[in-house]
């Protein structure tokens, strides 16, 4: 029930999130005929452990896609990219874009048999507002009585709607969630075992009728990828995602499915903007002329990857430029130019601060560091922990570089809005006047043309200041043995298991 004057301003507002085009759609196991099997286990071998279950709090990527399967806001992506209403069936926005009426879905019950009410989404959505940047422009939260809910932001934002996806918890159980993991999705958290896994079993109360299938997904910590390869070759886990190629072409064509599909992942050379020498946007632009992305690419992904120039990825669609496409081709004679340009003709020592479960990770580190070795910049790994790196890399911004994938939601505004100067998630400590300008208009704006063009001047900027050095997009590649179907693959970080389902009864 769109209101009338919005359905094109709406439209317009979503095309960007959902442009996904359809040759690119998600990445599917094959299904087959006949009724639907329901029943079964499956296990996911996952290489980072769980650290947050809190949806309001949660930081990792790793841990936001385990919860996906127990946690559910007023919408929700689907894994070709599209916004789908989820505890919402619709909603009608001003003409302004200032409110979001959201009808609620009916018949909807909490893991814990309480009914999903209005009063739920108020009070989710009030205490996510004051937790979650992209949130804070909500300005009030008014159960209208009717079964719907406004949401009235301070200021228009024609970008928010992908926004509610934020999880809707129980009235009141803020000082609880974490601890009780409840939710309303198509999973119920049974346990979690710090370095063993964590253990979902179905809810036989999920809202679609027709979902899932499973009775039981277990999320299997693996030491690392080598590890977890093993295990799948041996039958203890049946679903293996983010593989590099090499790994994935030493499995057996006959008991596994190889998927791959790109991602809005965006793996940088992420560099500290505040700390010397990468305040000097000569020596950033340096190491940027310094890098062969296509042999990284090649040595780390066997070519699975799509070379990254700025802060997005291509399949973001028409708000990507591919004009900037190829800036920083390597070139090592103008890298050391602007090396002596900044003062360090002789080059210098640095140090790459790396997760240590994620090979890739680790992997495009050393390729980086022998490569920078070319222009006279001595290069240190150093590998720290999951925790570590959460706290001392992301948290308090304790570190020199770092390689990792910053990952978000399938919308352009998500994937960039973390670069103005205050956002608690700019990693880098980026800071750009212009930048900020157009990060705060751009939710103001509801011309789509003009919105391509805020995001196509945006990457401008951040691609002249060599924000970091971004190496590329990498593939997703899973493995999935072939006795389950039904697992597809997003264009960012879920796994989703309330599709998947047992290939055969016997």
């Amino acid at each position: 029930m769109h209101n009338g004057n919005w359905k094109k301003i709406l439209a317009g507002a979503l095309t960007l999130a959902l442009s996904f085009s359809a040759a690119a759609c998600s990445k599917e196991s094959d299904t087959t005929d006949g009724d639907a099997i329901y029943g079964g286990e499956a296990v996911v071998g996952i290489t980072q452990e769980p650290m947050v279950f809190d949806p309001h709090t949660v930081v990792a990527a790793g841990d936001r896609e385990i919860i996906f399967n127990v946690y559910e806001g007023l919408y929700k992506y689907d894994s070709t990219g599209t916004l789908n209403p989820c505890l919402a069936t619709d909603v009608a926005i001003s003409d302004d874009a200032s409110e979001y009426t959201f009808t609620l879905r009916e018949g909807v019950t909490f893991h814990d048999g309480s009914e999903f009410d209005a009063a739920d989404v108020v009070y989710s959505l009030e205490r996510a507002s004051e937790l979650l940047p992209e949130l804070a422009s909500i300005e009030s939260i008014t159960d209208n009585g009717d079964n719907t809910v406004t949401v009235t932001l301070s200021t228009p934002n024609s970008e928010m709607l992908s926004n509610f996806t934020t999880a809707i918890i129980p009235e009141g159980s803020a000082d609880t969630i974490g601890d009780t993991r409840i939710g309303t999705g198509p999973f119920v958290f049974d346990s979690y075992e710090p370095g063993i896994g964590i253990v979902l079993t179905r809810n036989e109360n999920y809202w679609n009728p027709e979902l899932p299938y499973l009775d039981k997904v277990t999320f299997k910590v693996c030491a690392d990828m080598d590890a977890g390869l093993l295990e799948l070759q041996g039958g203890a886990i049946d679903i293996f995602p983010y593989l590099t190629t090499d790994r994935a072409v030493q499995l057996d064509p006959n008991t596994f499915d190889i998927l791959s599909l790109g991602s809005n992942m965006v793996q940088a050379l992420f560099l500290n903007n505040d700390v010397a020498p990468f305040d000097d946007v000569r020596v950033r632009q340096a190491l940027n002329y310094a890098v062969d992305r296509g042999e990284i690419i090649a040595l780390t992904m066997d070519g699975a990857g799509e070379p990254l120039t700025t802060a997005m990825s291509p399949v973001m669609g028409e708000a990507y430029d591919t004009n900037l496409d190829g800036v920083y081709n390597q070139d090592i004679d103008r890298a050391l130019e602007l090396l002596a340009e900044a003062g360090y003709e002789d080059g210098f020592d640095m140090t790459i601060t790396v997760p240590s479960n994620y090979l890739v990770h680790v992997n495009t580190a050393v390729a980086l560091a022998d490569q920078l070795s070319a222009i006279g910049v001595n290069a240190t790994i150093e590998q720290v922990d999951w925790a570590t790196w959460l706290d001392r890399v992301y948290t308090d911004r304790d570190y020199e570089a770092t390689v990792i994938c910053l990952t978000s939601d399938y919308a352009p505004y998500d994937v960039i809005s973390r670069y103005a100067t205050n956002n608690d998630g700019n990693l880098i400590n980026y800071s750009n006047p212009n930048v900020d300008e157009i990060i705060e208009n751009l939710p103001l704006t509801i011309d789509e043309d003009e919105r391509i063009s805020m995001y196509r001047e945006l990457l401008g900027y951040m691609t002249e200041d060599a924000a970091s050095v971004y190496v590329q997009d990498p593939a997703n590649i899973c493995a999935v043995n072939n006795r389950l179907t039904g697992y597809a693959i997003y264009p960012m970080y879920i796994q989703d298991m309330s599709t998947v389902r047992l290939a055969s009864s016997n």
